[in-house]
């Protein structure tokens, strides 16, 4: 059967517009990369409602902060990198202090940027958004995901992060498939480990599932969409279950994903735990393919760390 790949930056600017005509409050800003976005749906379908701030993203965000005071749900698109490393004194003392109506819609996160190279590849996005109070940080899994993604944060008050792909990505969730903020989905059931992913990593954490499943193991697998506030629940679960667990993110491993599931599982429930993401690393130019594998973002690293990890638990029995 052949596999659908889409960008969900593509169904950000899609679902962006559907709901824009149904909700006339909802205005863009943009930091001349509407194009890259997607915002330029938006762009070409209201005109009136989208500011193109030019290459200004401090007066970018706080513009958006502004109008959401007079009571539009204001979103904030660029690159990942300019948003959140440039403005990101706007976004902590406008959008986050003030608890402002501010969706922060970052694409070309991670290396899957491709070509662009270290200077567009934000690795540190996770870390920097959720550390900020009131801020809450998603990266959804597919083009369907991130539809259902925006229909939440847009009727949600308050601050948001939400990091779309450049890249296509696997279409692996389903239309009837529940979407809740800080809830996560199980894709995969299994007892001998669990990987815990987001992004485009959850598509590569099935793939895992595959080989392992061919070699006897089998491996839960979680779509961690939201990183903050983090599913509890489902991580203390899930460890309870497997007595091992893995993350895999296209991000750092210092401060993102991993770290937020190693906060929960040292105060919940202790249990080896290995983490596959980038290693303290900048980006380089290259195709999304060869930069996930060459940064050890693929499948088999994510059995590689499953194998890990089972050897640490049995090694606690």
């Amino acid at each position: 059967m052949e596999i659908k790949l889409i960008a969900t930056r593509d169904g950000f600017g899609e679902e962006l517009v559907a709901l824009g005509k149904i909700n006339p409050n909802i205005v863009v800003t943009s930091g001349d990369l509407e194009d890259a976005t997607r915002a330029e749906y938006f762009k070409k379908e209201f005109p009136a409602r989208f500011f193109n701030m030019g290459i200004a993203e401090q007066d970018m965000v706080g513009t958006a902060a502004g109008l959401s005071t007079q009571g539009y749900v204001a979103f904030a698109t660029s690159f990942a990198v300019f948003l959140t490393n440039r403005a990101y004194d706007m976004i902590r003392m406008d959008v986050c202090y003030n608890n402002c109506n501010v969706k922060i819609v970052c694409s070309h996160g991670g290396v899957t940027v491709g070509e662009d190279g270290a200077s567009a590849q934000c690795l540190e996005d996770f870390c920097l958004m959720r550390v900020l109070p009131n801020m809450r940080v998603l990266c959804p899994a597919d083009y369907i995901e991130v539809k259902k993604a925006t229909r939440a944060i847009t009727n949600t008050a308050g601050p948001f992060y939400m990091r779309t792909s450049r890249a296509p990505l696997p279409i692996i969730t389903k239309e009837e498939d529940p979407f809740v903020i800080g809830k996560a989905n199980i894709l995969r059931e299994g007892q001998d480990a669990a990987v815990i992913a987001c992004g485009v990593m959850v598509a590569e954490a099935l793939s895992a599932a595959d080989k392992l499943k061919a070699e006897g193991i089998n491996l839960k697998v979680v779509n961690m969409h939201t990183i903050k506030p983090i599913d509890v629940e489902m991580i203390v679960s899930s460890a309870r279950e497997t007595n091992a667990i893995v993350t895999a993110e296209e991000h750092q491993m210092a401060g993102g994903l991993g770290s937020a599931v190693a906060e929960v599982l040292a105060a919940h429930y202790p249990c080896p735990l290995e983490m596959v993401g980038v290693k303290d690393s900048f980006g380089e130019s290259g195709t999304p393919a060869q930069l996930l594998a060459h940064y050890g973002l693929k499948d088999i690293n994510i059995v590689d760390a499953v194998k890990k990890v089972i050897t640490r638990k049995a090694a606690l029995r």
